[in-house]
């Protein structure tokens, strides 16, 4: 129509303050979740064998990394006989995964920084989208679907992958997709509320 004023653009450069207020809002989020509401304590179990457990481990000489048990040796020779004991193993049980830190003292200064960064990131590539998706001028609704599915994707879809193939409890995955669902709310809203008109 004649008259009409084409959208204007938004450039990520205009998205700085939401993406660090995101970023914040989703650390305090996270942290309350982690210290109060405490609903991820039940995520994880105790063997009932920690120093042995952890003494084995030190005898056949884990270092930090990931380790798959049984493993499949995918380079063997004998390929048949590989896969035999493999599965022989695997019915035997029991099977996992383990995440082996680095021995010394924990850092929580250093943990607190990364999962800050990575709310950065998250927040940045949701603006990302938004900026190539709405108009400067959007209505809080859209920017909040557009925002809110980006983020929610990025929160809470790879824990899916950790329980289809390496054993991460469901209910654990199902509390994380919880997690994201608050932190994309947060997101979202605050995409809403600074989007520029």
């Amino acid at each position: 129509m004649q008259g009409m004023m084409p959208p204007v653009a938004v450039s990520l450069g205009a998205l700085w303050l939401p993406i660090l207020l995101s970023a914040v809002f989703v650390f305090v989020g996270s942290s309350v979740i982690w210290m109060f509401f405490k609903w991820h304590d039940g995520d994880w179990k105790q063997g009932g064998l920690e120093g042995d457990l952890q003494e084995a481990l030190r005898k056949v000489g884990v270092t930090t990394g990931q380790y798959l048990f049984p493993y499949m040796d995918m380079k063997a020779t004998d390929k048949a006989a590989a896969k035999k004991t493999w599965m022989e193993r695997y019915a035997k049980g029991p099977v996992g995964v383990i995440h082996a830190g680095t021995p010394g003292t924990m850092s929580m200064g250093k943990m607190l920084g990364q999962v800050f960064v990575l709310y950065l990131v998250v927040s940045f590539f949701s603006a990302y989208v938004a900026a190539h998706a709405l108009a400067q001028g959007a209505p809080y609704l859209k920017v909040f679907q557009v925002v809110g599915a980006t983020s929610f994707v990025a929160y809470g879809m790879g824990s899916f992958m950790d329980s289809i193939w390496f054993s991460k409890s469901w209910r654990s995955t199902w509390l994380t997709v919880l997690d994201a669902l608050i932190y994309c709310g947060l997101t979202a809203g605050t995409f809403g509320w600074l989007w520029p008109r």
